[in-house]
């Protein structure tokens, strides 16, 4: 059996413990992303500070309509998300049936509109 190119949960850890170069990490990053893991893939992206693949992966997140990634997005990138992103998050969670996502979403641009 081929071996992954992500480290095993431990590995990760430690992995983020250290002072990774940008490069290692930003390779690591890019591991992930094919794998289709991308919340595992934010630390590493802020480690190498790719912050283009993090803003990519903000509208990656709003167009699967996964409010937890773009959460989490927004709190490493320290911004908050607007409206409208929220609300585009809603429509592609409702569409794709994730219905806690969905909900979540709307509470945010409630607070977004406020």
């Amino acid at each position: 059996m081929a071996r992954s190119k992500i480290p095993n949960p431990l590995e990760r850890r430690h992995l983020l413990e250290r002072d990774l170069p940008a490069a290692q990490a930003l390779a690591l990053a890019e591991s992930y992303l094919e794998l289709e893991r991308p919340l595992e893939a934010v630390a590493f992206l802020v480690l190498a500070e790719a912050d283009e693949k993090l803003a990519e992966l903000v509208e990656l997140a709003v167009e699967a309509g996964d409010a937890f990634l773009l959460k989490s997005l927004a709190d490493v990138r320290r911004v908050q998300v607007d409206a409208d992103a929220w609300s585009r998050l809603a429509a592609a969670a409702e569409a794709a049936g994730k219905e806690t996502y969905e909900a979540l979403a709307r509470r945010q641009f409630q607070r977004a509109e406020e």
